[in-house]
């Protein structure tokens, strides 16, 4: 049964599935939609063009899908959705999209810490975890079950692969490969994320030749041409070592570099 507070404002347009809740003094615009089990705490904003999934949990203080802070935005349509099962802590703030890309999308089972801040035309893939105040600029990407410690901050552009696991308290300005643990000022390659890819059921040899790998990546002192054509060539039969050639091959800003 859907449980709307009296003192909450519920723009009457609002599509609301079954057994939502939402808390007093929540505000919800016009044009949004709020899937079955969505449990909204008080003070929330969710503003237009917001897509939330099932079973989202958005406690107090959050602001969902507001206008992207970008001054090239200029009123158009644009979205903001996130995923069945994520839980949204106190003060998350998540900006809708810019005509780039027309939405900022959050995948299924996060979990996004407080005060973190995803920024326009982000897009964080599924089983995600943001820890408190970690800030990101616009079209920031991450990667499946990739996690990122608190207070850090993440350019806009950047990539950050499946995965991988990004220490609290640092500047992400280049992309982070894959299966990684990344630390250290200015941000560096410190090894494997073991424990992150144990817990997802990697076997020993798959991260063994994912080590061997990041050794031709970031020791061999091979360019990067040479280096993707030694992971193509020698280690065809690995898929998480493919992964790693593909998302080296279209890193833009360029990766974080090795020890």
């Amino acid at each position: 049964m859907t449980k709307i507070h009296p003192a909450a404002v519920v723009h009457p347009g609002v599509e609301l599935g079954k057994d939502v809740e939402i808390g007093p003094f929540s505000v919800v615009h016009q044009d949004v939609i709020i899937g079955d089990g969505c449990k909204i705490k008080s003070h929330v904003v969710i503003d237009s063009g917001t897509r939330l999934g099932k079973n989202i949990s958005v406690f107090s203080g959050a602001m969902l899908g507001t206008p992207p802070q970008d001054l090239k935005y200029n009123g158009e349509k644009t979205y903001l959705e996130v995923g069945d099962n994520t839980v949204i802590r106190e003060f998350v703030t998540l900006n809708r999209g810019t005509a780039h890309s027309t939405r900022t999308i959050v995948g299924n089972n996060c979990l996004l810490m407080a005060y973190v801040h995803v920024a326009h035309d982000c897009v964080i893939g599924n089983d995600v975890i943001i820890a408190n105040a970690v800030n990101m600029g616009g079209h920031v990407v991450i990667g499946d079950f990739a996690g990122i410690g608190g207070i850090t901050g993440i350019h806009q552009f950047v990539h950050i692969g499946q995965h991988a696991f990004v220490g609290g308290g640092y500047r992400v300005t280049k992309d982070v490969p894959p299966f990684v643990l990344a630390m250290g000022e200015p941000l560096q390659y410190g090894g494997l994320n073991t424990i992150g890819l144990k817990k997802h059921g990697f076997s020993s040899h798959a991260m063994l030749l994912i080590k061997r790998a990041y050794k031709i990546v970031f020791r061999s002192g091979f360019t990067k041409k040479t280096a993707l054509g030694k992971l193509r060539e020698d280690l065809a039969d690995c898929p998480e070592v493919q992964a790693i050639a593909r998302f080296i091959a279209r890193s833009d800003r360029g990766i974080i570099k090795g020890v």
